[in-house]
């Protein structure tokens, strides 16, 4: 008995050190506020929080990447760096519109030099730039700078790979900590640089281009969602257009997307309902969220319940009731069932099925960079929208968007079950394919705001 006692108290004491020894450091990795320019950003600009890539072969793949970075406590690591890279983007709008896209990583992943997040990021910073000069230069338009901002913070408290998969809610509570914290207000700010911007360009007679995107991953999404849901659900009830009328919902910024979000559908609800209820959006309606899910996503669909099952014991849900505008009836949601099951494994609150329409290892030549192939998909894929109706499908490269029947058109809020075909499990997000499908969906969303804009400038490149 006692050597059974002995032999638990060592296993206990020896996971306590295991867990003391192998924490992941609590620090920042970013701390040079000075631009750094090069066209070797991982050796040159290591420790640099502000980086412009210049390719030396071709200008039209150049972007900017900065770093802003925020403490456990959701508090950032030092405001110095957020206003160093704030003050070069506002520098940056004097001179040229922007296409801003934000990345907040998730689970294991941080802003320390050599991480996998960030290299991926890069690439596809690299990839929309060239999509963005070519469709720009075919429309006889100023291609708009790139710029990319990672939102860092510590994804992961240990190294130790047995200890590291039983962080998932420890980093659960983190992960909403700094959505409370500031990255509200450093969304905020970077939203209010694009209104300014807005703003002047109004003012000197022209439309402005500039927009900004906002990516979350994985518990990334439950920072970003944990900021932005009472702004996403304000701007839905306050439209665009003349007051006392309906018409097209603000959201924040031009687009939301969250992959493999790990938070529960009870947190999502008050947004679909309002969505659901809803049953016509106008042609000139622009995506506004995207949630996107793995059907194959083993830590939402099966540890995120058995987790919340244990953390909600206690609480009081009820059968509520819902009107679907489509349907033209009332549904009932179980706020048991949708309070333990992460967002995108809930069925009431699916809008589209995203599918995979080409094998990702059979045909080489679908994952080649073709400008105008992406210039002339885009032009298809902005009309589709706008022709969007329950059941409709729009046609992506390698994969293929359906809207579900209870689904409105157009309907802005978009929670999309993907085929594990696409995403395969949590972290593996960046299939050719839907970064493809993502940035897409961003050109999309980044469009002027008037309908007859948009067709006129379509019409001016099929004329060409």
């Amino acid at each position: 008995m006692k050597k059974g006692l002995y032999f638990g108290s060592t296993l206990v004491i020896a996971i306590v050190v295991l867990s003391l020894t192998s924490c992941i450091s609590h620090q920042q990795y970013r701390t040079n506020y000075e631009l750094c320019t090069s066209s070797n950003p991982l050796q040159e600009c290591k420790t640099s929080s502000i980086q412009s890539y210049k390719n030396l072969q071709d200008s039209s793949q150049d972007y900017m990447l900065a770093f802003i970075e925020l403490d456990d406590q959701g508090q950032l690591w030092q405001r110095k760096q957020m206003d160093k890279v704030l003050t070069k983007v506002a520098t940056d709008l004097i001179e040229q519109d922007a296409l801003v896209v934000v990345f907040v990583h998730g689970w294991k992943h941080s802003a320390k030099v050599g991480d996998d997040n960030i290299q991926s990021f890069r690439k596809s910073l690299m990839r929309l730039s060239a999509m963005e000069s070519a469709i720009s230069n075919s429309m006889g338009m100023q291609p708009r700078k790139v710029t990319g901002i990672y939102l860092g913070w510590r994804g992961g408290s240990v190294s130790w790979p047995v200890l590291k998969n039983l962080t998932f809610w420890e980093r659960k509570e983190t992960a909403h900590k700094v959505g409370y914290g500031a990255t509200t207000e450093v969304l905020g700010r970077l939203e209010l640089l694009r209104n300014t911007k807005h703003a002047i360009d109004r003012k000197e007679g022209k439309e402005s281009g500039t927009r900004l995107a906002v990516v979350g991953h994985s518990f990334g999404g439950a920072v970003v969602y944990s900021a932005l849901s009472e702004i996403l659900e304000y701007g839905f009830v306050h439209t665009e257009g003349p007051q006392g009328f309906v018409s097209d919902t603000i959201g924040f910024a031009d687009l939301v997307v969250l992959i493999n979000p790990a938070f529960e559908a009870m947190r999502y609800a008050n947004l679909s309902d309002m969505a659901t209820e809803r049953g016509h959006y106008f042609p000139g309606q622009l995506p506004v969220l995207a949630i996107l899910t793995s059907e194959s996503d083993g830590a939402t669909k099966y540890a995120f319940p058995m987790g919340r099952w244990f953390s909600t014991l206690f609480e009081k849900e009820r059968k509520a009731e819902r009107y679907n505008a489509v349907l033209q009836q009332t549904e009932i949601i179980d706020q048991g069932v949708a309070n333990q099951t992460a967002v995108g494994h809930f069925d009431h609150y699916k809008t589209h099925y995203l599918s995979a329409t080409e094998r990702k290892n059979e045909d080489a030549a679908l994952w080649e960079f073709d400008l105008q192939k992406e210039v002339e998909l885009f032009m298809r894929t902005a009309e589709s929208w706008e022709q969007d109706h329950p059941g409709s499908t729009i046609a992506f490269r390698g994969s293929s968007l359906k809207r579900t029947d209870n689904s409105a058109g157009r309907n802005p809020y978009m929670n999309i079950r993907v085929d594990k075909a696409l995403i395969p499990d949590h972290n593996h997000i960046f299939d050719p394919r839907i970064e493809n499908f993502l940035q897409q969906l961003i050109l999309i969303s980044s469009q002027t705001d008037a309908l007859d804009k948009r067709k006129a400038l379509r019409a001016k490149n099929v004329s060409k």
